[in-house]
């Protein structure tokens, strides 16, 4: 036996085990904290004229997140977010966000919240996106990318100096871009129909103005024994805004082509997102005041065209729902009280539904 090749071998292993340890203290994590956040709201809903927005009564939820994070010796930190509702059983969204102090930041979860939601109705607001104050009356230009939300790695980039503007980058990337939100360490199960998606947006951003881009795609898979029925889906969107002093406003135009083929959609009946065939295009303009620190004001305008895309002799043709909104909010220390008043013309792009009118007053807690 030589003990000689023993001691080395041994001396060898020493060395290596101390070059191991060296590497891990040069990425360990500072001592980390973990905090625990919640709000609850009060809502009043009224509405009058169309069934989908008539709805009269009090509404109550509270909202629960979860948020941890450190720090690595070199300056990258990571966070974990978790957050759930009372209105559902499971959580609302779970992801990791690490963020290098150079080449920008990764984040890899579910809901929480593509690309799409820098850039979609992306103009000045007192309260809330007008397509979010009633699910019936969604505009389209917040559908846009919306299948990017799950399963998903996003990049941001870090903003990089334009002679005085700064231009950030945000692109994400999905292996199966069906929106299926997935169990904690689950995977989500193989589509037949729906392949990978991606996205890319760009921001460019000057004193008071602000001028974004977007577009996502993802593949649709065709069956082979239906001829023809379905292509790859694009989405997209942009938007300009702008701040003087207490006074912004904003313009966004959005267009949603879900690659869906067959007849044209009847103009007396409602239109499904990614069911219809045709294309959605939206136009919104909005304006908002800050009268002061605590109280602001808004009017959005949102017209959403349904495009039958019908070139016939007998074509269909197009429909336009129209979404005018005055909001106000206003803010003193953790509680909001923000209100809404909305009109909606041809709800669901159906030509034969009665105008429908919907205010709606919230009272806001935070802690």
């Amino acid at each position: 036996m030589n003990i000689n090749k023993g001691v080395i071998m041994n001396n060898y292993k020493k060395i290596g085990l101390t070059a191991l340890a060296g590497s891990l203290v040069a990425v360990s994590a500072q001592a980390g904290e973990m905090s625990v956040s919640a709000g609850a709201n009060l809502t009043y809903k009224h509405g009058s004229g169309n069934s989908s927005l008539s709805s009269r009564g009090i509404g109550s939820d509270m909202d629960l997140a979860f948020s941890g994070g450190g720090e690595l010796d070199n300056g990258t930190t990571f966070s974990v977010n978790t957050a759930t509702l009372d209105s559902v059983a499971g959580l609302t969204s779970s992801y990791i966000t690490i963020s290098t102090p150079s080449f920008g930041t990764f984040t890899v979860g579910h809901s929480f919240g593509s690309a799409a939601y820098k850039y979609d109705e992306e103009v000045p607001q007192a309260y809330e996106q007008v397509s979010d104050a009633h699910h019936t009356t969604t505009a389209s230009a917040n559908k846009v990318g919306d299948f990017m939300d799950n399963n998903v790695i996003a990049y941001t980039s870090p903003s990089f100096d334009l002679g005085g503007a700064s231009l950030t980058i945000d692109a994400a990337y999905s292996p199966q871009a069906d929106d299926t939100r997935q169990c904690d360490g689950c995977n989500p199960a193989h589509s037949t129909t729906i392949g990978k998606g991606q996205e890319l947006g760009v921001t460019l951003a000057y004193e008071g103005f602000k001028l974004g881009a977007y577009g996502a795609e993802r593949e649709r898979i065709q069956d082979p024994s239906v001829a023809d029925s379905i292509r790859d889906e694009f989405n997209g969107v942009w938007y300009a805004k702008a701040s003087f002093g207490p006074v912004s406003i904003g313009y966004s135009e959005a267009y949603l082509d879900s690659g869906v083929t067959g007849s044209a959609e009847s103009t007396i009946a409602a239109k499904a997102f990614r069911t219809a065939a045709g294309i959605f295009e939206n136009t919104q303009m909005s304006v908002a005041f800050n009268v002061n620190d605590n109280l602001s004001i808004s009017y959005t305008d949102s017209e959403d065209v349904y495009d039958a895309q019908d070139n016939a002799s007998t074509a269909v043709a197009d429909v336009t729902q129209d979404i005018e909104a005055i909001q106000v909010s206003y803010s003193m220390g953790g509680m909001s009280i923000k209100a809404y008043q909305m009109e909606v013309t041809n709800p669901g792009y159906d030509t034969d539904a009665d105008k429908g009118k919907e205010t709606e007053i919230a009272l806001g807690l935070a802690f």
